[in-house]
């Protein structure tokens, strides 16, 4: 079977299971999309996507119903059997498992703890983009997983320094120099490591940069701001993250681009939100192989004024 017809047949399933989640679904099924053997259809969906049919469908009800259960009005066995669960101890079972919590815990925290929805990627994106405008495409590795989770931050206030007409990191160097992260990585206040950010319009200075380093600090913070620095408060929001898989240090290059070319194609509505990149600004971590690289970027319930 030639690689792209692989591609194409994976493809297809995938496009079936978007269609059909809330439906059940047998391997027959995805082989008569694939236009394949039920045996040969399992083999090459796990090959390019790491799973097989069932444990890709399992997590993607799953991500889906976890969004759907934010919902304080809906029962949790009505979206058990939306997503195709014969009762409540199975869906429970199946959402302990993905999650580390029971389906009513997660309902009843106002802020649930940190849980990772699974996004899969289009294969056949993923393979375009590895092509870049060449024949063939490179050998076959499994698509990637990038893993999202939303995250409510509360309301706390950034320092950061902001360049001229950077739009990005290497930009940004260039007009403000390589040493603002050690000067942030030494503020003892801070809440979390330093940041790279897309300053939304709203948050920009007139004769600023999109791009700026900062590290966020408490609300309440009145620390010394190092000469050059400027203080700004940021209003509580959601963010939604998204990480990579692990990747060598000198690789970091192609991590980025291929969570940017994620995140270009992603519909947040899917999973009930939409972008609201006036709450905040969208940011990077540094990217580190052992960890994956992170970006988050803001938004709101779909519901939510």
């Amino acid at each position: 079977m030639e690689r792209w017809e692989k591609i194409k047949a994976v493809q297809h399933m995938q496009e079936y299971i978007d269609k059909h989640l809330n439906e059940p679904i047998t391997l027959h099924m995805l082989a008569s999309a694939a236009r394949y053997s039920p045996w040969h259809s399992a083999r090459i969906f796990k090959e390019l996507t790491g799973k097989t049919p069932f444990e890709y469908i399992r997590a993607l009800r799953l991500s889906q119903a976890a969004v759907k259960l934010r919902n304080k009005h809906v029962r949790i066995i009505d979206i058990a059997f939306d997503f195709v669960f014969d009762s409540h101890e199975g869906f429970t079972r199946a959402f302990s498992k993905q999650f580390g919590m029971t389906p009513q815990y997660y309902c009843r925290c106002e802020s649930p703890p940190l849980h990772k929805l699974f996004i899969p990627n289009s294969v056949r994106d993923y393979y375009l983009t590895l092509q870049k405008g060449e024949k063939k495409v490179p050998k076959y590795s499994n698509v990637k997983t990038v893993f999202v989770q939303v995250v409510d931050r509360p309301a706390r206030k950034v320092l950061l320094k902001r360049g001229i007409n950077a739009k990005h990191y290497f930009e940004y160097c260039e007009e403000v120099g390589c040493d603002v992260w050690d000067v942030l990585s030494n503020i003892k206040e801070a809440i979390y490591e330093p940041i790279g950010m897309w300053m939304p319009e709203n948050l920009r200075a007139p004769g600023t940069s999109i791009y700026a380093q900062g590290v966020e600090v408490p609300a309440d913070y009145a620390g010394e701001n190092p000469e050059g620095f400027e203080l700004i408060d940021l209003p509580p929001c959601k963010m939604m993250v998204f990480q990579g898989q692990p990747f060598d240090d000198k690789e970091f290059g192609e991590a980025i681009e291929e969570l940017w070319e994620v995140m270009k194609n992603y519909n947040p509505e899917i999973y009930g939100f939409k972008w609201a990149d006036e709450d905040g600004p969208r940011f990077q971590l540094a990217p580190m192989g052992y960890r994956g690289y992170i970006e988050a970027r803001p938004v709101r319930l779909l519901n939510q004024e």
